[in-house]
């Protein structure tokens, strides 16, 4: 149905974080956020999770707005694959344009964090 890709530059997400502690509140759920407190330097994982938001948006075909970020959670199954929970509007979105499932794929370099996310 779609693809989306996005990257994020670590250092410059590392920034924003530091400069407005409120925006991982605004961007991710308490347990993305707890995910990201269990490495020294959780900011990759929050990187990562942002990506894969955005990449959500790019397969949806929408843009900035178009959900909340809370709308869209990076979950892990026990083998710490990464698959996606959608709700609110983003879960509307989807339904309306017949998506069935969620392939997402997320890694990151010591500079760069990049998501694909794919909409069945």
């Amino acid at each position: 149905m779609g693809i989306g890709i996005d990257a994020v530059e670590l250092d410059r997400f590392r920034r924003v974080l530091a400069r407005r502690p409120g925006v991982a509140g605004r961007l991710f759920t308490d347990d993305e956020r707890a995910y990201a407190r269990r490495a020294h330097d959780g900011t990759h994982r929050l990187a990562g999770r942002f990506a894969a938001k955005e990449a959500v948006m790019k397969a949806l075909g929408v843009g900035l707005g178009a959900f909340a970020f809370h709308d869209v959670e990076v979950v892990r199954a026990a083998s710490g694959a990464p698959s996606l929970a959608l709700r609110g509007r983003a879960a509307s979105l989807a339904a309306h344009r017949g998506v069935s499932g969620w392939r997402i794929s997320i890694t990151h370099t010591e500079l760069t964090a990049h998501a694909v996310a794919v909409a069945l």
